[in-house]
Order: C-alpha cells, then sequence, then structure tokens
C-alpha cells in the first residue's frame, strides 16, 4: 500500500516537476549530462552543445510567447463576445491588413529562428580541421573503436558492459553506474577536435553522448562523420540510440575527457599493449598457458550465450558439441566468421589470433571434452590468409 501510494503521489506531481525542469535547467547544466527528472536539454560540454541548448531555449521562448498570444486572444473572444452578451454575430469575412498580418509576422518569425538555426547545424556538420580521428563501429551488442594514426600503427578495441550478471538478473543490488559501465572506455584529450567515423558491422546502431553533442546513425556500409570538443574533463556517459537487437539496452557508450598530457601516457601504454601483441604472435604456448588465457576470454565473451559451464543457453552447449568435438578446422571456422542466420557472432575481427587460439583450445579442452587439442596463434593466422 504504502509504495502504491507512492506511485500515485509521483504521478500527481509529474506535470509539477516537468515544469520545475523546464525552468529550472540551468542548475542541471553545470553537471554537463541528464539527470533524474530533467526534461529539457543539456548544453553539455562543448561549445557546439552550448549552441544548440541556446537554439533551443531561443525558439521555445518564441513558442510559449506566440501560445501565450494565441490563446489569450482565443479565451477573450470566447469571454467577451460569449451568446449572453452579443447575441447577433458578426457577419464580415475578409480583413485584407488581418491577412497580411497573420501571413507576414509568422514569415518574419520563421526567418528569426531559422538564421541562428542554420548557422549552429552548419557547425554541427563541420568535422574539418580535426586533431584526432576516431573509426567508431556498432556491433551486437559491443563498440568496436580504432584511432587512426596516419605515422604510425592504429590502436584498437572493444568496450563491452561491465555491469555484473547478477545486477541484471536481480539478484544483487543495482550499482550507480548500472547498464551504463563498459571494461574498455573511449579516451579522448580535452579542447583538441575529435572527428568520429561511424559505421557497423551488422545492424542499424547510433552512437549517441548527450554531454558531447553526439548523435550519429551507424550504418552497415556507410560512413557517417561527428565531431567533438569537449572543454571540461570528465567521464561522460550515453548508449545506443537505435533498437538494434535483442540486447540494444547492453550496448552503453563510456568517454573519459583527460588532459592532453594523460591522453598521451594512456595513448603509449595502448601501444606498447599492441606491440606486446605481436610479440605473443610469434611465440609458442603450452597447454596451461592457452586453457588459462581462454578461460579468462570465454567468461569475457562466451559466458553469456553459452553458459558458464559450456551447458548453452541463448547459444548452443559447448559441453560435448559437434564443434568443440569435431574437427579443429571446423571450430576455427565458427568462431572466426560466426553462424548466419543465427545468435553467434563472427568474432574474427573482435578477438586477436592469440585470443581466439587460447579460447578456442579451452572449449576443446574443458567441460568434459578432453580432446587434447592446442591451437597456436599462427594456425589462426593461416586459417584467416587461407580464406
Amino acid at each position: 500500500m504504502v509504495q502504491q501510494a507512492k506511485r500515485l503521489a509521483k504521478l500527481a506531481l509529474s506535470p509539477v516537476l516537468m515544469l520545475l525542469g523546464l525552468f529550472s535547467s540551468g542548475a542541471w547544466a553545470a553537471e554537463g549530462a541528464p539527470q533524474r527528472w530533467q526534461v529539457n536539454i543539456t548544453p553539455g560540454v562543448t561549445e557546439v552543445g552550448a549552441k544548440i541548448y541556446d537554439v533551443h531555449m531561443f525558439v521555445f521562448w518564441i513558442c510559449v510567447v506566440i501560445g501565450v498570444v494565441v490563446f489569450g486572444i482565443m479565451f477573450y473572444s470566447v469571454f467577451a463576445y460569449r451568446k449572453s452578451r452579443h447575441s447577433e454575430p458578426a457577419t464580415f469575412h475578409e480583413n485584407t491588413k488581418l491577412e497580411i498580418a497573420w501571413t507576414v509576422v509568422p514569415f518574419i518569425l520563421l526567418i528569426i529562428m531559422a538564421v541562428p538555426a542554420t548557422k549552429t547545424l552548419i557547425d554541427i556538420y563541420n568535422t574539418d580541421d580535426a586533431d584526432l580521428d576516431i573509426l567508431v563501429t556498432g556491433y551486437q551488442w559491443k563498440w568496436k573503436y580504432e584511432y587512426i594514426n596516419p605515422d604510425g600503427d592504429n590502436v584498437s578495441f572493444f568496450s563491452n558492459l561491465l555491469t555484473d550478471k547478477a545486477e541484471i538478473g536481480n539478484s544483487a543490488d543495482k550499482g550507480s553506474n548500472y547498464l551504463i559501465e563498459v571494461d574498455e572506455p573511449l579516451v579522448i584529450p580535452v579542447d583538441k577536435k575529435v572527428r568520429f567515423l561511424v559505421t557497423a558491422n551488422d545492424v542499424l546502431h547510433a552512437w549517441w553522448v548527450p554531454a558531447l553533442a553526439v548523435k550519429r546513425d551507424a550504418i552497415p556500409g556507410f560512413i557517417n562523420e561527428a565531431w567533438t570538443k569537449a572543454t571540461e574533463t570528465g567521464v561522460y556517459r550515453g548508449q545506443c540510440a537505435e533498437l538494434c537487437g535483442r540486447d540494444h539496452g547492453f550496448m552503453p557508450i563510456v568517454v573519459n575527457v583527460v588532459e592532453d598530457s594523460d591522453y598521451q601516457e594512456w595513448m603509449d601504454g595502448k601501444q606498447a599493449e599492441a606491440a606486446e601483441l605481436k610479440e605473443l604472435m610469434s611465440k609458442e604456448f603450452n597447454m596451461d598457458e592457452l586453457v588459462a588465457r581462454g578461460k579468462e576470454v570465454y567468461n569475457r565473451a562466451c559466458v553469456a550465450c553459452h553458459g558458464a559451464n559450456g551447458e548453452g543457453g541463448v547459444g548452443a552447449a559447448i559441453a560435448g558439441s559437434p564443434i568443440a568435438t569435431g574437427p579443429v578446422k571446423d571450430h576455427i571456422d565458427v568462431l572466426v566468421n560466426g553462424v548466419p542466420g543465427s545468435a553467434m557472432q563472427a568474432f574474427g575481427g573482435q578477438l586477436n589470433e592469440v585470443d581466439l587460439a587460447a579460447v578456442i583450445t579451452y572449449q576443446r579442452n574443458a567441460f568434459g571434452n578432453n580432446m587434447g587439442d592446442m591451437l597456436q596463434p599462427i594456425d589462426i593466422y593461416n586459417f584467416k590468409k587461407g580464406q
């Protein structure tokens, strides 16, 4: 009864809270991100975001004035010329001055609104002279980021939902960043123009971070451009804004805006990881090393569909499956290329050769399969090359 009363109270107060949201949006603006019960947009932490907000409020107040004038005239007419006071209605039809007024005034108002809106729209689509280019690719259901470096090797990684499965299944308390936390956030420098090249690998997605004033559709086979230039450091969160499938709500976006020195330090670390991976490609692993690494990869990328014990679920069971106990080449093919028409994704572009070799080795030797097979990164490389 108490919970029901609270819900009814919220419903009763919601119109009041919405009005308060419209007139107190400036208090939320300082935080740079949408807040609970906020009904207005946020200026965010970019200059173009502030321009969008200013245009939005400018047009909003024009609409408020028009509404007051129109409804004021209407209510006055209903009151002043009601039947009890004027039983004989007026018989006039055309009024040239009135016709001219209600044609010219809206035209002028549209011009007044169109000029700042057009200037802002031009700024939104001006992606020239970027300091940094990042390719953003949507997958079901994660994001891939690739830093395009014209002077050296590109740095790329996947960003996956970090929220614990127990929270999603309501068997544990939900954290403050429920469904909006990731294992690998995007990192960009403050006060630098960053151009995003947005596309998708499978279905339609949309990359949306309100505080950075960026929202672009991710379409397979197309590259859409967007840009941002954050003026404040911080952590800014967003989500996929296109209904992209069963786990649409499980592919959040987290962007860390940091000082330039911190960004360079982070980039140096990522490039060192890439160099280390190249070294691992030429290394020959033993069974224990492959199984240990494969288990980590399985728990990160496979457990949601195939189960913690290989029992299956959304995906087929790994324990005793004809793939995990059949020819090694078929097993590699399924992981690298996926299974068309099923939930099994192609992991050839999502996992590197070391992780693919490790997770296949793990699957073929865990869950009672005990095949004794052991793959090396070069085996995966040769398979991809031979396709």
